[in-house]
């Protein structure tokens, strides 16, 4: 049995709804839009000018944080941590350094199979001594240096493919995003029509109406790009405020609440099953034994859990992981067809979701258990901030908006979540 914690509550606003539980990283695609991609005919127009509208508010935030994402395979942990690998490979160097194509193909595929980048092209000179991956997009360029520092060749690598990049933007955006050059649509992405389209304005696709927004991107290995990110305007009015900046803190409330909401999701479900399935826990738990379980826990924390609290006939067997956690799953362990014990795990601590709140959307945030102060990401002596309207602080403006999560193993986690006024 798997029982997930509630979506959270968003206080300090009228309610917009509830949130979708998704992944941030793989997400369903939300509303219509999966039903239209076999549409031949649509019609586009230009955007209105300012004032915007609603649809325009709603759609042109998302867009922003569509960028964010986007932005992940520009320059971030990510991209810093494949150039560190490339760097570090020590078989790469030295098959660039003899000219040898095999063993380079050998060393980029065991680069691309570790999961930090998507496609990996070595060059010495002129000459291409391997092309690793599938289509992509955000290149990353740099140089291959010898053990003394000497240039011996190049690459070019992603973090982003075609695919990943949809999935998580599709799902942080929650409508639907097309990748488009030279008129045409490319990576199996939402179809646009044919030849030249506006930046932004409305679009019909169906039957459907769709406002969208657009920004410029670069293909992998080279060229220009655009991402288009599309949402059905009816599905913008749960988001509408009195003013056009409501309607932004309507917005990004809700995608804050939906990366929280990607901690209990898919990727948590995972962690679960390996929980339930994991011999050594299940043995310790049955004898009841706490040494044991602890040392099952221990090494169960190595690959993405940050926290895991293990019980069994009422008592606490063990509890290891962060002080500060969030995003409380909840299950059961079963041997032998018996419901043995329980557990409580978490994907993602306090740091984690401060991280992706400002990668993701350029946001801060202030945490806390009670009336302590876990998570600052703003900076020294906050004071007093509201917990909705808007606040000051070091020259700076900002929007507030107040969300109740669950800490863990239970109880109430408050974050307030800080928007940059004017937002970018």
């Amino acid at each position: 049995m798997l029982r997930h914690v509630g979506m959270p509550s968003i206080a300090g606003r009228s309610s917009i709804g509830r949130a979708t539980v998704v992944s941030v990283i793989i997400a369903a695609l939300a509303g219509c839009g999966s039903t239209l991609k076999s549409s031949s005919t649509a019609h586009a127009s230009a955007a209105t000018s300012t004032p915007r509208s609603c649809p325009e508010t709603v759609v042109e935030t998302l867009g922003h944080v569509v960028a964010h994402v986007y932005h992940e395979g520009v320059a971030s942990e990510r991209t810093g941590s494949a150039r560190h690998l490339i760097a570090a490979s020590t078989a790469l160097r030295e098959a660039v350094e003899r000219g040898d194509a095999a063993a380079t193909r050998t060393a980029a595929q065991a680069l691309v199979a570790g999961g930090h980048m998507t496609n990996l092209h070595v060059m010495r000179g002129t000459q291409t001594l391997t092309d690793v991956g599938g289509p992509a997009l955000a290149p990353i360029r740099g140089t291959l240096i010898d053990a003394s520092g000497a240039p011996i060749g190049s690459y070019v690598t992603s973090v982003w493919s075609d695919s990943g990049f949809l999935a998580e933007s599709d799902g942080i955006g929650e409508g639907v995003v097309a990748l488009r050059a030279n008129g045409r649509s490319l990576g199996g992405s939402f179809p646009l029509p044919p030849g030249e389209l506006p930046a932004q304005g409305t679009l019909t696709e169906k039957g459907v109406a769709f406002q969208y927004t657009s920004f410029p991107a670069e293909a992998y290995p080279s060229g220009s790009l655009r991402v288009y990110l599309l949402k059905p305007i009816r599905s913008t009015t749960a988001f509408c405020g009195a003013s056009g900046e409501e309607t932004l803190v309507n917005t990004l409330s809700h995608v804050a609440a939906l990366i929280y909401a990607g901690e209990t999701g898919g990727r948590a479900l995972t962690q679960v099953h390996r929980v339930q399935h994991n011999q050594p826990l299940l043995r310790a738990v049955a004898r009841r034994d706490p040494v044991a379980t602890r040392l099952a826990v221990e090494n169960l924390l190595n690959e993405h859990i940050v926290r895991l609290r293990v019980s069994a006939g009422g008592t606490l067997l063990s509890d290891v992981g962060g002080p500060y956690v969030l995003a409380p799953v909840h299950a059961t362990l079963r041997r032998s067809g018996r419901t043995i014990g329980s557990f409580v795990l978490s994907i993602q601590d306090d740091e984690g979701y401060r991280r992706l709140t400002k990668r993701l959307a350029g946001l801060d945030v202030l945490m806390y258990m009670g009336s302590q102060l876990v998570k600052n990401s703003l900076g020294p002596a906050p004071g007093a901030v509201p917990d909705s309207g808007s606040y000051h602080y070091r020259g700076r403006t900002f929007r507030v908006f107040t969300l109740k999560f669950r800490a863990f193993p239970s109880g109430p986690l408050r974050v307030q979540v800080l928007i940059p006024i004017p937002y970018s």
